[in-house]
């Protein structure tokens, strides 16, 4: 089956469906039965998609993860109220005290803050690793228990060598987490070059719309059990009308992410060949760090890129901010409005590799606005930006 038909049909079995076209929205904190037989044995199939307490989650939240699962090749996922959640959980159930992880130092920040605050309170080592570096095995300790990848990073746009990494991993009984938001289980799949479990946040494509807080976490045939095990533990459950909402974003994935790929691909180049850019960093472009890995194994890309400037200061940055009509700043990415972040520094958000680049870095998504009207807004946000440099000047 083709990748776009699996997003029409994943999660949609008559057990989900009954006779309507969409999963049925179930919503319920209380399972009841008939027999104390019937209470236990619904207990025990905790890896089943069977109702047993609302927490577990309804036939709604089993479509989805369903659905998650078919598309990812996974043995089963498991979904969080947000992605960082997701995250967070997915650590916490492999590492313990005394444990190593290694860690990609072009994490999202969010991820980083939990790293450094929560797991070293814990007693978990932790050593960033350079997102070019892709041989990691002399970073890797006795005690190492996990690596963690995001790929590409999501201010700085590195492609890491996925493969490579989860096969050095696999050799040396190490789990493998990668944070998978921006490719989506449409354009790269982790766990068919060997990862362990893959992580999505959905509150942005897997949605679409950016009405949801809602994250899920994909997991091999080896780690499934520990996964689930744990994030039931932790209490991680999600509301069924996000799930459902989810659900309904999946259907047109495709489209919508082919779509964010053209407008971001047309928008990217132009700024290329702009005066005031000195480089553009897009998976796509041969000059992106971590490029041949993108071309070897993504399908596409997405709406998400940042491009870094010659020369300025916050000034000029906020003010070409601040003048931008079609862009909005926002912390989330993946809908369809267009978005804009500036930043003069990355102090805080590297700590094993030097951030040294002329210029400010400015990371765009690409939303489903007309790409002129789009272009246009960058245009004058560019004078703008210009008019103060030369006003300092």
């Amino acid at each position: 089956m083709k990748e776009k038909t699996k997003l029409i049909n994943a999660g949609r079995s008559k057990e989900f469906t009954g006779s309507a076209v969409n999963p049925k929205l179930v919503r319920t904190s209380t399972v009841v039965f008939d027999t104390v037989d019937q209470m236990n044995l619904a207990g025990e199939q905790c890896n089943q998609n069977v109702e047993y307490y609302g927490r577990r989650g309804t036939s709604t939240t089993f479509a989805l993860t369903k659905a998650i699962a078919e598309l990812e090749n996974a043995a089963g996922c498991y979904v969080y109220p947000c992605g960082t959640a997701a995250i967070t959980s997915s650590l916490l159930a492999f590492l313990s005290q005394g444990d190593h992880l290694l860690m990609v130092d072009s994490v999202y920040e969010p991820t980083r803050e939990f790293v450094d605050g929560t797991l070293k309170r814990l007693g978990v080592e932790v050593s960033y690793y350079d997102p070019a570096a892709n041989d990691l095995e002399a970073l890797c300790q006795a005690n190492t228990k996990v690596i963690f990848l995001e790929s590409p990073g999501s201010w700085t746009m590195e492609v890491q060598d996925v493969p490579a990494i989860a096969k050095l991993a696999k050799r040396l009984g190490i789990v493998t987490v990668i944070d998978n938001t921006y490719a989506t289980p449409f354009n790269f799949r982790p766990l068919d070059v060997g990862i362990d479990i893959s992580i999505h946040s959905a509150t942005k494509y897997l949605c679409g719309h950016s009405d949801v807080m809602l994250g899920v976490a994909s997991a091999s045939q080896s780690t499934w059990p520990q996964l689930q095990k744990f994030s039931y533990q932790l209490g991680q459950c999600a509301s069924v009308d996000d799930c459902y909402t989810v659900l309904r974003g999946l259907r047109t994935l495709s489209v919508r992410m082919a779509q964010h790929n053209e407008s971001a691909l047309t928008i990217a180049a132009w700024l290329q060949a702009h005066s005031l850019v000195d480089h553009v960093r897009h998976p796509a472009f041969e000059a992106c760090p971590g490029h041949e890995f993108f071309k070897r194994d993504f399908v596409g890309g997405n709406g998400l890129f940042s491009f870094v400037l010659k020369q300025g200061n916050q000034v000029a940055l906020d003010a070409m901010l601040d003048s931008l009509k079609h862009f909005k700043m926002g912390f989330s990415w993946g809908g369809y409005e267009s978005l804009a972040l500036g930043s003069t520094s990355m102090a805080g958000r590297r700590t094993a590799t030097q951030w040294s680049q002329p210029g400010p870095l400015l990371r765009l998504h690409i939303g489903l606005e007309d790409v002129q009207d789009l272009q246009s807004d960058l245009e004058q946000g560019l004078k703008i930006f210009e008019q103060h440099m030369m006003t300092e000047n």
